[in-house]
């Protein structure tokens, strides 16, 4: 182990036991010193703490040691006595929810946990834990049981300013104002004095004070009087850039400047007095001390004779009551000296010393049934065989068996046992026995519920600093904390601890702790009036298909109640309720390609392919994909870009799914979409740019002439179901059209938002329309092209189910709602045995008279130019649909044979000034027809 004084616990017996000197002064002195916004004890406090002092000590050995640090604290008389409990937990409730604002104040993304893991330990614990257990400490100051916190000496000062400053002096040490301790005889009145005189030299020249300072000496000695001037600054703007009161005073106004009338003259001053007040004046006085109380113990108590005196002493003791502090032992008492004589010599770090006197009144305490100093006596033994870096078995020995004393009194000792329990902490913890530290943080805990709360953080984090980090442990005890926390109110607490606990179990599959921890975290943030933070962590709690059906209820309806506080519409991405399916997108728009029916468009590319190449005369001379011929008239920067027409709608099939075990409500389902408009640069070319800042998005069909016209739907969802929705966006004009996702209202309070784009792998199907050399994170993106004829195909009165042999005459119609005409029109038939084209002048004659027209005209039927040799039919050239009309021409079906038999029909046609991009279209009909014998 380390040198025991560098480590954190050696740090903190050299800042807590240490001596301690009384300090009465006058009003004046105070006034002098309020001038600096301070008091005269926070004046000197900086200043008492020496690390670098270099002083000769001679204690019980004739062998010289040098004493390289020292540290004086300084306290009123007023304030030397035990501190009000209902008083210190006030204190120290001011000191957890002062932390707790700053934290939140200062809060961020909480640390991942292999990032805390390669911190040292200083840089992973909260700073205010260590202020925290320091005042915890505190609390047990002027315990009547010790004798280290007694005043070794007394520091008696009078301003310049006060009348017959000698008689001041004298009647400052009054034994009405002495503390209790004195009074009651605990502690021996015959104290060091030193006599101090402050000048203000704001009040006048140094004169007068140096006259009085001569009389002080001639009155209380040369050696034992001594000056010090302060407010040397007459302006008081002097601004101390680090700031050494700022500790002493941690509750100063950001604006109020301590220390403004103190020059750096003034600060050497008090350093140089209180040096010379340690080294030449205390610890000399100490030292005296323990050589005569160790002339006394050696006389009456060591030896073994005299040990076995004393133990025959006390056996004969029949009449001692075993009460919680057993007798009552004065300063004077035997006892009593070789207590003090113990606690001197470790505070001037005669370790040996001390801890052979501990032994020796041990056994004085426990033969006694002094139950509480025997506890007491153990916990300094633990602590010297620490500082000697000695048997750590014993040490800790002494620690356990101190603490476990301290329990068995109740709550007479439970705040000394908190007080030991820290100091063994910090023990084990230097030691690397980090795992059993947080059983002792946790053995700390008491009644005290706030107290408890600080300590299982404290512990949560000796779990993730073992070896190998304890993870859960850590997590758990972190929740365990942030209960505590919210229990005393501590919501700022809660919420910080509970944050933490997020990373230790993402990506685990502990469900149930990670929904209790962001759904409290959300409820928490709620009650400070942070919605927005509230309704995010809500929404990782919302769709938990693990929790019960009464737990989903109650996160729902807490969820919908925090969002209704917020006063506004919440839009939420990736709202998990309801879940969507992305991988069953499918998307259906008609470019070249239109179709009759949905049948249609549910039918294979392929089929569809094979059946055009003898009508489409570009690919039946070059056989090259069609898209590869469209490709030549589309501007390279939309070659990526599916093609669909202005006013024709795009239809997207999505599935929706409640995960939980409540009905939900979901509303004005719409797609999300991004239409930039465009325009061509030259009324003859086909390049096609998109019009610089002119982008609109529409998100309602109520809009006034709209650039997009989107569909809504409303439904609700059962317990666990599953439906699919179609949503539909119709564009207006031409440009670029991006479909980016879905968004809805979930029980009419917040808006779901899901981007398709959110995960690259979840491919998109687009029945029918997809490029064969396409990216498919291009599915979703459309060049609108302005509006052409669509040609609207029937058949009436097509059977669906027959006989075989029967002969029937139909009429195709074909409407053209568009502005514009359509001409040479071409017709292929999947099967022309089952059905083919009739003359037009069969179409008003009757069945089955039409039939003997029908045989007389058969031997010319294939040289009435109608028809190709590839079986496709081309209208009359003079036939075209003209704008708002429809064409009914005749057609002849027949069940030739047995069975089911599927009929695909492609029409095409052609339009003239329309599109520089579309100037053809296919009309695809698909019906499936059953011939019975």
């Amino acid at each position: 182990m380390a040198d025991p004084a560098s480590t954190p616990l050696g740090k903190m017996l050299l800042e807590e036991i240490t001596p301690v000197v009384m300090v009465l002064c006058t009003p004046l002195v105070e006034q002098s010193c309020l001038k600096n916004g301070i008091s005269f004890v926070q004046l000197l406090s900086p200043f008492c703490d020496f690390t670098n002092i270099d002083v000769p000590v001679r204690t019980a050995s004739d062998q010289p040691y040098r004493l390289r640090k020292f540290k004086l604290r300084l306290f009123y008389s007023s304030d030397i006595r035990q501190p009000n409990l209902e008083v210190a937990k006030e204190r120290l409730k001011q000191v957890i929810t002062h932390a707790g604002e700053k934290s939140f104040l200062e809060s961020s993304e909480p640390t991942q946990v292999n990032d805390l893991l390669s911190r040292p330990e200083s840089e992973v614990l909260p700073s205010w834990f260590q202020f925290f257990n320091k005042e915890l400490v505190r609390t047990l100051s002027f315990s009547d049981h010790e004798a280290f916190d007694h005043p070794v000496a007394c520091l008696l000062v009078v301003s310049s300013k006060d009348d017959a400053p000698i008689n001041r002096f004298e009647d400052l040490f009054n034994t009405n104002k002495l503390p209790s301790l004195l009074n009651d005889g605990v502690m021996d009145p015959k104290i060091l004095k030193h006599y101090l005189l402050v000048h203000d030299d704001q009040d006048g020249p140094l004169d007068k004070a140096t006259k009085l300072l001569s009389e002080m000496r001639n009155a209380f000695g040369q050696n034992d009087c001594q000056i010090v001037c302060i407010n040397s600054s007459q302006d008081g703007l002097i601004h101390h850039q680090d700031n050494p009161w700022a500790p002493f005073k941690p509750y100063a106004l950001p604006t109020e400047n301590l220390g403004g009338f103190l020059n750096l003259e003034d600060l050497n001053e008090i350093k140089d007095f209180l040096l010379e007040l340690s080294s030449k004046h205390i610890i000399p006085y100490m030292e005296e001390k323990i050589r005569v109380l160790n002339q006394q113990v050696s006389a009456t108590r060591k030896g073994f004779r005299n040990q076995f005196k004393n133990l025959w002493w006390r056996k004969g003791k029949d009449d001692i009551v075993d009460t919680t502090n057993g007798p009552v032992y004065t300063f004077n008492s035997i006892e009593s000296q070789i207590r003090i004589l113990g606690d001197y010599a470790f505070m001037l770090g005669d370790y040996e010393l001390a801890l052979s006197n501990y032994r020796l009144i041990s056994t004085d305490y426990k033969l006694d049934k002094a139950w509480k100093r025997y506890a007491g006596v153990q916990e300094m033994m633990g602590l010297t065989y620490f500082m000697l870096d000695q048997s750590r078995k014993d040490a800790e020995y002494c620690m356990e068996n101190a603490f476990n004393t301290y329990l068995k009194l109740g709550s007479a000792g439970r705040q000394n046992a908190t007080r030991c329990g820290l100091w063994w902490v910090e023990m084990l913890k230097t030691r690397d026995h980090i795992k059993e530290a947080a059983t002792v943080y946790f053995r700390i805990c008491g009644e005290d519920t706030l107290h408890s709360a600080v300590l299982l953080e404290q512990a949560s984090f000796c779990y993730l600093l073992s070896k190998p980090p304890m993870l859960h442990k850590y997590g758990f005890h972190l929740v365990l904390s942030g209960d505590l926390y919210k229990k005393c109110d501590q919501i700022k607490h809660a919420i910080r601890t509970y944050r933490s606990v997020i990373p230790v179990y993402k990506g685990t599959s502990w469900s149930l702790i990670k929904d209790h921890v962001h759904f409290n975290i959300g409820q928490w943030y709620a009650l400070l009036g942070t919605y927005d933070v509230a309704v995010t962590h809500m929404l990782d709690v919302l769709a938990s298909t693990h929790q019960s059906k009464t737990t989903q209820e109650l996160c729902l309806r807490d969820f919908l109640q925090i969002v209704q506080k917020t006063g506004k519409t919440f839009e939420v991405v990736k709202l998990q309720l309801p879940v969507i399916n992305i991988s069953t997108l499918k998307v259906f728009f008609e470019d070249h390609r239109t179709n009759a029916s949905a049948e249609a468009a549910s039918v294979k590319e392929s089929v569809w392919r094979s059946l055009e190449e003898d009508i489409i005369p570009s690919l039946s001379t070059s056989r090259s994909n069609w898209l590869d011929l469209q490709s030549k008239s589309i501007p390279r920067k939309y070659k990526e870009s599916n093609i669909c027409v202005a006013g024709e709608a795009i239809k997207v099939d999505i599935e929706f799914k409640n995960p939980l075990q409540i009905p939900i409500s979901v509303s004005s389902v719409s797609l999300m979409c991004e239409l930039s408009a465009n325009r061509e640069e030259d009324a003859n070319s086909s390049n096609i740019e998109p019009q610089s800042n002119e982008s609109k998005t529409s998100t309602s069909t109520g809009d006034i002439n709209p650039s997009l016209i989107l569909s809504e739907v409303d439904f609700s969802l059962e317990e666990d179901e599953t439906t699919s929705v179609q949503l539909t966006v119709t564009p207006r004009i031409e440009g670029i059209l991006k479909i980016l996702g879905v968004k809805w209202k979930l029980s009419s309070s917040v808006v779901g938002l899901c981007n398709f784009d959110s995960n690259p792998a979840n491919r998109r199907v687009i029945k029918g329309r997809r490029k064969a050399k396409h990216s498919p994170g291009n599915d979703l993106k459309f060049l609108v092209v302005k509006s052409t004829p669509r040609l609207e195909g029937f058949i009436h009165s097509l059977p669906e189910k027959t006989h075989v042999g029967d002969l029937w005459p139909l009429v195709l119609e074909l409407r053209n709602q568009s502005k514009f005409p359509v001409k040479n029109l071409k017709m292929k038939i999947s099967n022309p045995r089952f059905l083919y084209a009739g003359n037009q002048r069969e179409l008003n004659v009757d069945f089955p008279a039409c039939l003997k027209r029908l045989n007389a005209e058969k031997s010319c039927r294939h040289t009435n130019g109608n028809k190709t040799s590839q079986n496709v039919f081309h209208f009359p050239e003079d036939i075209s649909v003209q704008e708002e009309m429809s064409l009914s021409w005749p057609l002849w079906f027949h069940a030739a044979v047995h069975g089911n038999i599927p009929l695909y029909i492609t029409i095409y046609y052609e339009m003239e000034g329309v599109s520089s991009i579309m100037k053809y279209r296919t009309l695809r009909m698909h019906y499936n027809l059953q011939f019975d014998v």
